[in-house]
């Protein structure tokens, strides 16, 4: 059976390494899904891999998709149910820039209709069609560990039963930020640390639901911490100097992806793939750990 990966955040950095990657690696007569919610964007980068050196084998679809808005991440599942029954690797990988100078207050509706509500949209509507042996993972970071929020906050994503739970648990950190009670609550003032908190709490519940089916089909979900990535997003909060480029860090990402037998202790876990590198709290964390949950 042909193969069909789906990117999301693909047009540019690490997203659109993971297409040209996958593209790569990938056979003919397999599909290599690049999406994005601007249709030049997209476009161009599907221009940009067919006048690639490194020809692809596989087939690059360009699509529309904006992950923050639930029924058009539904009507894309839809489309892949049709065209293909299904799908075998997925990395949702979206992420909404902020700046160092922006306000959280003014930004923060945004970034979790992006990154968080984005995430759960694509868990409810895309780990369905997982075929037998399929791989997704959440691009999410280190700081999705719970040993980088004050300990007060833990119980606000622990033990977290849906999610729908974790919607709100994410959806009332975005009302704190919004209402400025954020930093009164103990709140980093860093609102990529929750974001990124509420993900991997995201792929833990629904990891939780679907273990067991999973393991036995060969299935493994799980975040993934990709390590510092020299980007325009990056750069403007910390330096980059010596940092990989994106097509460096995808290929271990790729390497996870495409591996038959993974260890089953990575399902439903945050797994740092990449180099070596300081913890949350400077502890070295190894390529192939996994990131403690607390």
């Amino acid at each position: 059976m042909n193969r069909i990966a789906l990117i999301t955040g693909a047009t540019r950095n690490l997203g659109f390494a993971l297409v040209e990657g996958l593209a790569q690696r990938l056979e003919p007569g397999d599909t290599v899904y690049l999406t994005g919610r601007d249709p030049a964007r997209v476009a161009e980068s599907v221009r940009r891999l067919s006048n690639a050196k490194a020809k692809a084998n596989a087939e690059v679809r360009g699509e529309l998709l904006d992950v923050a808005k639930s029924d058009a991440v539904e009507r894309f599942a839809d489309l892949l149910a049709t065209r293909h029954g299904g799908v075998d690797i997925v990395f949702s990988n979206h992420y909404a820039r902020v700046q160092p100078d922006d306000d959280p207050r003014a930004v923060i509706d945004h970034y979790v209709e992006a990154n968080n509500l984005g995430t759960t949209h694509i868990l409810r509507s895309i780990a369905p069609l997982l075929r037998d042996g399929g791989r997704l993972f959440v691009v999410a970071s280190r700081a999705g560990s719970l040993r980088a929020l004050a300990p007060a906050l833990h119980p606000r994503f622990e033990n977290l039963q849906s999610l729908e739970d974790v919607d709100r648990a994410v959806c009332g950190w975005r009302d704190a930020v919004r209402s400025g009670r954020a930093p009164g609550q103990a709140w980093p003032a860093w609102i990529n640390i929750p974001s990124k908190i509420g993900q991997v709490a995201a792929v833990r519940v629904l990891a939780g639901q679907r273990r067991e089916d999973d393991l036995r089909r060969g299935i493994l979900i799980a975040s993934i911490s990709p390590g510092l990535i020299d980007t325009g997003a990056s750069r403007a909060w910390l330096d980059m100097t010596g940092a990989p480029q994106p097509d460096e860090v995808a290929g271990p990402l790729l390497d996870l992806a495409l591996d038959p037998s993974p260890h089953e202790s990575f399902y439903g876990e945050l797994v740092h793939v990449g180099r070596e590198e300081p913890g949350p709290f400077g502890s070295v964390v190894r390529s192939g750990a996994i990131v403690p949950w607390k």
